[in-house]
Order: C-alpha cells, then structure tokens, then sequence
C-alpha cells in the first residue's frame, strides 16, 4: 500500500513543534477526544496528515473554550459531525508521552449525526466510522485502549 505523502515520518516534527510552542505560552495542556459510537456503522476514527495511526477525533481546548464546545467544534471539523445529545465521561488522562503537562478528557458520545461524508483537509487525511469487528490495522495503542475500555466496561487508567 502506498503511503500517503503527508503521513511520513518526517512530518512528526510538526507535533514536536507545535507542544513546544505550548509549553511557553500554556502552563498546561488540555485536549478533548471523542469516542463516536453507532449502532449500525461501529466507531468513528480519523487519520492525520501529520502523525500515524487512526485515532479517535479531538485536539486541544482553547482558551475561553468549554470542554463541551471544543468536543463539538473537534467533531464538526474533522467528521461533519453534529452532538444531538451530551457526551458520557470516560475519563481524564494524563498523557506523560506528550509532555509533563498534558491531559486528555475523553468522552463517548452514542448520539451523531453526520450531516455529509468527511473529504479531508490539511489536518486530517481521512475519517470515517469503522464497524467494530475490521478496525483498522494501524490503529493507535491509546485509541485501542479506550475503546477496549469502553466495549469493556472497564475501569480507565490515569495515564493514557
């Protein structure tokens, strides 16, 4: 399978750059990861343009910003998907592999709406709901984790 030009190793350094940039003019870090599951289509991952591996969609909170509205704006812009009820907390991580600072709320939400089919952009390569039973093969270890967890009903780590 050929690789995708913009998934290549040497673009992790934009990742590197950019918590970089973080950690001089943010004390700590909080990103927010959502957990789409349906019924019929199975769960919903996205694949970025800049690190590799399917994850779940999310990506930091922004000042001023509620968790809740950086969950929605996150599911908007990287699936044209639309929150019709609250996300359940799964849990806050800690990410230590990202940084000293970094925390991650995850929440699992069983009720989207996906108002048209993701075409991709500069952030994201792909997204796309994967049934439960063919996940990618290039999921993330995180991303498995979690959802292990949730299907589970197991009880999460601290640590992502």
């Amino acid at each position: 399978m050929a690789r995708d030009r913009k998934n290549r190793p040497e673009r992790r350094w934009l990742t590197g750059l950019m918590h970089l940039v973080f950690r001089f003019t943010r004390p700590m870090t909080v990103g927010v990861r959502a957990i789409v599951l349906d019924a019929e289509r199975g769960v919903f991952l996205v694949r970025h343009t800049y690190v590799p591996g399917w994850h779940f969609p999310g990506g930091g909170v922004e000042v001023g910003e509620t968790i809740a509205e950086a969950m929605a704006k996150e599911l908007r812009e990287e699936g044209n998907l639309v929150v019709r009820a609250p996300g359940v907390l799964h849990g806050v991580f800690f990410n230590r592999q990202v940084s000293k600072r970094d925390h991650v709320v995850v929440e699992v939400f069983r009720d989207v709406e996906q108002t048209a089919p993701f075409t991709g952009n500069a952030e994201i390569a792909e997204a796309r709901f994967f049934p439960l039973d063919a996940l990618p093969e290039t999921i993330t270890r995180g991303t498995r984790r979690r959802l292990d967890e949730v299907l589970g009903g197991l009880r999460p780590p601290a640590d992502w």
